[in-house]
């Protein structure tokens, strides 16, 4: 089993996607990244990202979109998902490589249950 690390998330909504992962995929192992140290050791361990749209935390990126573009440069078996409402920014990461994510207001949607559990199990 993976660990999913919640990168560029404030605690509100970090507790959130904490309490959503745990639900879609029981016993997974959840870290914090709020800074380029942390997302670089999540990527050389293969770790799974689920990146906010708009990082919180100490960042050399502009926002979680370029994030992704550099976190999965020359990475293609990295599990990558952006956190957003926005579909421009969801289609934007999708192009960049990340895998289709999903926006707070859906994290508790059943759909959204069944796309973290296929991106982290399967």
């Amino acid at each position: 089993m993976k660990t999913v690390a919640l990168v560029g998330h404030c605690g509100p909504d970090a507790t959130l996607l904490r309490l959503a992962v745990q639900r879609a995929v029981p016993g997974i192992t959840i870290a914090m990244a709020n800074d380029d140290e942390a997302v670089r050791q999540h990527v050389k361990d293969g770790n799974a990202l689920l990146v906010n749209r708009k990082l919180d935390g100490d960042f050399s990126a502009n926002d979680g979109i370029e994030l992704i573009q550099s976190a999965l440069k020359g990475r293609k078996d990295l599990v990558v998902m952006l956190i957003s409402n926005y579909e421009d920014a969801q289609k934007e990461a999708e192009s960049a490589g990340a895998r289709k994510g999903f926006g707070k207001s859906r994290v508790y949607a059943p759909e959204t249950a069944e796309l973290l559990k296929t991106a982290l199990t399967g």
